[in-house]
């Protein structure tokens, strides 16, 4: 009896069949399946994020025989046979079966084939290389493939150091789904072609190591594979030395408890060194986001040190240098170094308090430090911080009256 998904409802969905039936009006019956990562989810009970489609048609006669049903058709990536049809404003990738004709590691000059077979063998792993028809039967060329899934063995179609002398990208892919769908050891041959082919992960492009790394972090557990990655010194080619794995294991721990989420981000400032201006640099060096790099290098400041024992006013005043986000980070930095992220109701009432707490507004401007006598320039600055540590070691006082003699009496200390 061959394996089937059976009618689930995003395959029987009305956005889903109108891209099916364009397709098939101008290819016929079968000329388009499901493929990869969404009869891979399927057949193992994963959520379906993606749906993305293989077909015999060109990318020109899909665009259109998408055109011709009224759906938005867009040429993503024409010349590696990908169009991307829209349908209800949901996005399906359509992939016209191919083959390759040279790679160099970093990119493919493709062919277009109509055999699913040998599409099939130009695929990473052998879970990947599974396709379903609309009835939603499996077709799995390799033969491994539906058994693979369901034990959660990631292996390379055919010769493992074959397929990443095709695209190095696959040896960090390969640790990225042993994170996220793999059971048991790891596959031995596939070990073995990752770590002799590590120096290649250098000719990839920042972005493309800087999105397979951060998905692979966002796994519910990556310890595995982050594991696995340092035995093969491949984590090494990626991330500055000394790598934290003591502190990265800490923080998967402290995210095992379901009041946080996994945070990427986080897990990677913590397998990073405390060093600011080191992590500037990680983050320029893998094309991070303004916004990555800057909380990168926010987590790993090293001042204030962060305590369990931190009273609540201590806590308030650390909240109000650093910022919430911060503080937060920080924190959980902190706590997952400590006993290897164990359950501390101590760091746990810690963050509930700095997320709970309204950072107040310093009362005063620079504008009221000169209506209190203080000619412009860079004693009003002075002022103003020497009013806000005042301000801030007072825990945020709000009497207004003893905030103005402050501010007053400092005005006055100074010599102008």
């Amino acid at each position: 009896m061959s394996e089937t998904l059976g009618q689930p409802a995003w395959m029987s969905a009305a956005n889903t069949t109108a891209v099916f039936e364009a397709l098939e009006a101008a290819g016929g019956a079968d000329c388009a399946r499901f493929v990869g990562g969404c009869v891979r989810n399927a057949l193992i009970g994963k959520s379906i994020d993606d749906i993305d489609i293989a077909t015999r048609l060109s990318p020109d006669a899909v665009i259109q025989a998408l055109k011709a049903a009224s759906l938005k058709a867009v040429p993503t990536g024409v010349a590696h046979g990908t169009v991307t049809a829209v349908a209800s404003g949901k996005p399906f990738e359509i992939t016209t079966l191919r083959r390759d004709v040279s790679t160099d590691g970093r990119r493919a000059v493709v062919a277009f084939t109509d055999d699913w077979a040998e599409d099939a063998q130009r695929r990473d792993f052998t879970l990947n290389s599974l396709y379903a028809r609309r009835d939603g039967s499996i077709y799995d060329p390799t033969g491994h493939g539906v058994a693979d899934a369901r034990a959660g063995r990631i292996v390379f179609v055919g010769q493992a150091d074959q397929r990443i002398a095709e695209d190095c990208l696959r040896i960090l892919r390969f640790f990225r789904f042993f994170a996220w769908y793999g059971k048991g050891p790891a596959d031995p041959t596939a070990l073995a072609a990752c770590a002799a082919a590590k120096g290649q992960i250098a000719t990839l492009s920042a972005e493309r190591v800087s999105k397979e790394l951060l998905k692979l972090l966002a796994a519910d557990d990556p310890r595995g594979a982050v594991g696995l990655m340092a035995t093969t010194c491949v984590l090494a080619e990626i991330l500055p030395a000394p790598i934290d794995l003591e502190r990265f294991a800490g923080m998967a721990a402290i995210e095992d408890d379901q009041l946080f989420e996994n945070e990427p981000l986080l897990r990677l400032a913590a397998l990073l060194p405390d060093d600011q201006v080191g992590a500037a640099q990680f983050a320029e060096r893998l094309r991070l986001s303004n916004a990555e790099r800057d909380r990168l290098v926010a987590a790993l400041a090293q001042t204030p040190p962060l305590k369990s024992w931190m009273s609540p006013r201590e806590i308030r005043r650390a909240v109000y240098r650093a910022g919430a986000q911060a503080f937060r980070d920080r924190a959980k930095l902190a706590w997952a170094r400590v006993a290897g992220g164990a359950a501390t109701p101590q760091w746990r009432g810690m963050i509930a308090l700095g997320e709970g707490w309204v950072r107040p507004t310093f009362p005063f401007t620079g504008e009221d430090v000169i209506a209190a006598g203080v000619p412009k320039g860079p004693l009003v600055g002075q002022v103003l911080r020497e009013v806000e540590d005042w301000w801030v070691d007072h825990d945020f006082i709000d009497d207004k009256l003893s905030a103005v003699e402050k501010l007053k009496s400092v005005a006055q200390g100074m010599a102008f």
